[in-house]
């Protein structure tokens, strides 16, 4: 059937050119749009790339401030940093040490590109022998005791620099207890960006290579169960209320819903990550010629800017600096 407007409704009209539909299109993906996660190893001598993530490298600390200043001559605006460490132990103490990797990277970034935003990614699965995002107590991960070691560790990040402090262990109460910290210490302007919605996702494989992780069983305990809608939503309606400056869902593509419903739901700048899953699906897929990468980089940040994100996590934000879509 058509239209009951038809002739008179053509909205083939509005596509007719290049021009007309840039004109009218409603969602645009702009650099400013883009964090870029970045992986940092200690005692690292030359970049070691990531099998599992095309393109991506650690980068050793000595080398960062050379790639900092590379990645915001490229036009990247943001950064995550990651630590990959040499010092783990059962409560990733080096993370909260105003020496420990977390500080000097934080630092170093801050010294080579000021005008970058500098992003902090605050757990602890990178820092402990475990794997763990936090204080194992009985075989479980304890909450309140995470609590206390998230607070000193958002403090170190603030005093190094930090611009972002960006909890991502899904702690009950992380946001309340990390703003009371920083308020309390001086750093009352120091932005929280909640990891508030993250799934217990099989999406994450290659960032755990990527970050050396040592994980050994899940982390189904603390992390959101992927068929829990509602849940997602009040996890983030709760980071809200306890102070957090934006809000996150993590992975992208399989939450676009939640995305959607978190957006409709709060007024804060929304985040989505693109995680290293979805990434590397890309990446493979392009090299084996099953799809044009470009494009499909294109249209998934469109897809996620169309559901409601103002910010995006990306490992390809580098590839957009440098080529464009």
């Amino acid at each position: 059937m058509t239209s009951p407007l038809f002739p008179i409704a053509r909205p083939r009209r509005l596509r007719r050119t290049a021009a007309l539909r840039a004109l009218v299109r409603e969602s645009t993906v702009r650099m400013e749009d883009l964090i870029y996660p970045i992986f940092v190893e200690e005692g690292l001598e030359a970049p070691a790339p990531v099998e599992s993530m095309p393109g991506v490298s650690r980068i050793p600390e000595q080398q960062l401030s050379r790639h900092i200043k590379a990645i915001a001559d490229a036009g990247v605006r943001a950064v995550m940093m990651f630590g990959v460490s040499r010092h783990k132990d059962a409560t990733g103490s080096d993370s909260f040490s105003p020496d420990g990797l977390m500080a000097r990277m934080i630092r170093t970034a801050k010294d080579a590109a000021p005008e970058l935003v500098v992003m902090s990614d605050n757990c602890f699965c990178e820092y402990t022998d475990h794997g763990h995002c936090g204080v194992i107590h009985d075989g479980h991960v304890h909450n309140d005791m995470t609590l206390e070691n998230l607070a000193r560790q958002a403090v170190v990040a603030a005093r190094a620099g930090a611009d972002v402090v960006a909890p991502s262990g899904m702690m009950d109460g992380q946001i309340s207890a990390i703003r009371a910290a920083l308020d309390q210490a001086g750093y009352d302007q120091t932005p929280i960006m909640a990891y508030s919605t993250k799934f217990a996702s099989a999406f994450y494989g290659p960032f755990r290579e990527a970050a050396g992780s040592s994980l050994k069983g899940d982390r189904k305990a603390y992390q959101m169960d992927p068929l829990n809608g509602r849940e997602a939503l009040r996890e983030s309606l709760a980071d809200e209320a306890e102070g957090a400056d934006f809000l996150m869902v993590k992975p992208g593509l399989p939450y676009l819903d939640v995305l959607a419903r978190v957006r409709a739901a709060s007024n804060l700048p929304l985040a989505v990550y693109q995680v290293s899953g979805e990434y590397a699906m890309i990446k493979f897929a392009a090299q084996a010629g099953a799809l044009d990468e470009k494009l499909v980089v294109r249209e998934t940040l469109g897809a996620f800017k169309r559901a409601g994100a103002d910010l995006i996590l990306t490992y390809f934000a580098m590839d957009i600096a440098r080529e464009g879509f």
